[in-house]
């Protein structure tokens, strides 16, 4: 699979005024457009994998819960933001990309690591389409290389409380460690030189672009780019 000059709809094309993030709209308005886009997938107390980016149902559902306190059934119920769309599970956006665009799975951290990778990896076993599976806890990583065959990716920011953190996380030794296809960094931190390395070895993601000048500027530092709704993407 081409990892280079792809422009990657961050959580679908969405507004989060109208369009919620991570919602069965903004994906099939990506699809509408033949744009590739990425998802956020977690676990429900009873084991279903839900596609929504927070830990907590705060921001995006108007509840202070977090979605590994709650079973599906109680969060089907909940809408996203002030629309009638609803958390959707991983299940319900593969069949409705049905291999039309190149899907980008970040999953989140969990300490159930094997389980988790299992659980998806099971749900992609008829999927025929484009896959990339990224996420930013290394042993995910290091687990999808062994168990998988798509790309996989180690997400890579700066936790400035932390400097060993923001060190140790693109670290030579963690990507030995992790043996990533791909890195997907935050855009702003990489055009350090530790981290451009990298591009000799593999594709670099760079996220969130938000402007037409944002991808300019950051196309002579990464090879593909995770990019929020914009008109531009529609060119893709």
């Amino acid at each position: 699979m081409e990892l280079n000059n792809l422009k990657v709809a961050h959580r679908g094309l969405f507004d989060n005024k109208k369009i919620p993030e991570n919602s069965l709209l903004a994906f099939r308005r990506a699809i509408s457009f033949h744009i590739p886009f990425e998802l956020d997938v977690q676990l429900t107390k009873d084991n279903v994998i839900i596609v929504f980016h927070d830990m907590n149902l705060k921001r995006m559902c108007g509840v202070d819960k977090y979605i590994s306190d709650m079973t599906y059934d109680e969060i089907r119920r909940l809408s996203l933001l002030s629309t009638k769309e609803k958390i959707p599970t991983f299940r319900e956006v593969l069949e409705l990309t049905n291999g039309s665009v190149l899907l980008d799975i970040e999953i989140k951290k969990t300490n159930r690591v094997e389980f988790v990778c299992n659980k998806i990896l099971e749900e992609l076993k008829n999927y025929q389409g484009d896959v990339l599976l990224k996420s930013f806890h290394p042993s995910i990583v290091r687990y999808l290389k062994k168990k998988s065959t798509y790309p996989v990716g180690l997400l890579v920011t700066e936790y400035p409380p932390s400097k060993l953190y923001s060190y140790l996380i693109s670290s030579s030794f963690l990507v030995k460690y992790c043996h990533p296809d791909f890195l997907a960094i935050n855009k702003n931190i990489i055009k350090k030189k530790r981290l451009q390395y990298y591009r000799k070895k593999m594709p670099l993601f760079v996220w969130t672009i938000l402007s037409q000048r944002e991808l300019d500027t950051f196309s002579d530092y990464a090879d593909s780019f995770l990019c929020n709704d914009l008109p531009y993407l529609n060119s893709n």
